[in-house]
């Protein structure tokens, strides 16, 4: 069962620790091998987690306790997560796109000839 996280912006490094139920060094560990845990720090150093970063923490932690994964295979696993600064994937559906488009088109020349024909 997956423990519920709390609504907070920022959790520190031991509220993490407690909620996954694992030790701070584990954490630490975890993000010096899986490229995709890397939580922010503040000015004095200390790690402050968002959401997403405990989600992905769980996440870490059922593949390796639970479905047996090495660190290795969890982090091939997660490769899905990507940490801020990525490039977002967006579906493109060109058929639609091209019908919205056409669409537009015949709005506009629509509204372009309302507008040239003199009012009677």
């Amino acid at each position: 069962m997956k423990p519920q996280i709390p609504d907070k912006l920022f959790f520190k490094i031991g509220e993490v620790a407690e909620l996954a139920g694992v030790e701070q060094h584990v954490l630490r560990y975890w993000e010096d091998e899986i490229n995709a845990l890397k939580p922010s720090k503040n000015k004095s150093g200390q790690r402050l987690y968002q959401k997403n970063d405990v989600a992905l923490v769980l996440e870490i932690k059922r593949l390796l306790y639970e479905e047996k994964f090495t660190v290795a295979g969890a982090k091939n696993k997660l490769k899905k997560f990507k940490k801020k600064g990525t490039q977002m994937d967006f579906a493109y559906d060109r058929e639609a796109f091209l019908e919205w488009k056409q669409g537009l088109k015949k709005e506009l020349e629509s509204i372009l000839k309302s507008l040239e024909d003199p009012e009677p």
